[in-house]
């Protein structure tokens, strides 16, 4: 995700200390909010119902389609297992069980600013996650492994991919819950991270529009703080007219 795609407004340092505050509120409901959902919407994600018999589970029972569903996850592995992570491009069914819960962690992005194009700024999205069945390798360490900041646990990070994939081929093949999670106010989208060798991900995003200060601006806020960090900023004017998908698509039938 590139930082052009963020829309830019300059600040004073006053307006950015405020906004910055009711940012992290808003921020913090938004996670709850999600997590909640997360939580009610389980019972429908259970992997088992995607993959049946080829995931290891207590039930035996065989579920219509699972076998090309598993041809696809496969074929997802194969695509990003080789590079960076060096894991084999064949999985062995059945899987190992997969967690029917679902965990969403902040996204976030990095931005080259100033003279030093070598040590980039990374920024987390105020409203944007990345949605994947929970793991023993959550995304934090599966990305630490991949930097050299945690030795490589083969089978945790096989078992990281399988976690993000499945998810992936789960709303490929279920496109309504797509509709249900856009009818809750979130647009999905599957997002290839370049950094994890093209790995595609589920992400959602709340219907809040956020926005960026200029880039010197930010600089001079990493500078100060030592961390070469940055979150997004909510874009409280958008608060006033936050979409809503049941009202447009009425008002577009009404008018036809």
């Amino acid at each position: 995700m590139a930082d052009l795609e963020i829309a830019r407004k300059d600040l004073d340092n006053q307006q950015f200390m405020n906004l910055r505050q009711s940012t992290e509120k808003i921020v913090s409901i938004l996670g709850k909010r999600l997590k909640s959902h997360l939580d009610v919407l389980k019972p429908i994600f259970m992997p088992r119902k995607l993959l049946g018999t080829f995931v290891k589970s207590a039930l035996k029972d065989e579920i219509i389609g699972s076998n090309k569903a598993f041809a696809e996850l496969q074929k997802c592995y194969a695509a990003v297992c080789e590079k960076p992570f060096g894991l084999p491009k064949k999985l062995q069914a059945p899987l190992a069980p997969i967690s029917g819960q679902l965990d969403a962690v902040p996204f976030k992005y990095s931005i080259l600013l100033g003279e030093s194009k070598d040590k980039p700024i990374t920024v987390t999205a105020a409203s944007r996650w990345i949605v994947s069945y929970r793991s023993e390798c959550p995304f934090s360490r599966l990305k630490a492994m991949i930097a050299g900041d945690e030795t490589r646990q083969t089978e945790d990070m096989k078992q990281s991919l399988i976690d993000h994939l499945a998810l992936v081929v789960f709303l490929k093949k279920f496109p309504a819950l797509g509709q249900l999670l856009n009818d809750l106010r979130y647009d999905v989208e599957v997002v290839k991270l370049d950094d994890l060798g093209g790995l595609p991900v589920v992400t959602l995003k709340a219907s809040i529009s956020t926005f960026l200060p200029p880039n010197d601006f930010i600089l001079q806020v990493t500078q100060l703080s030592g961390i070469p960090a940055f979150q997004e900023i909510i874009d409280m004017e958008a608060l006033e007219i936050i979409p809503d998908p049941l009202k447009n698509e009425l008002l577009v039938a009404i008018e036809k």
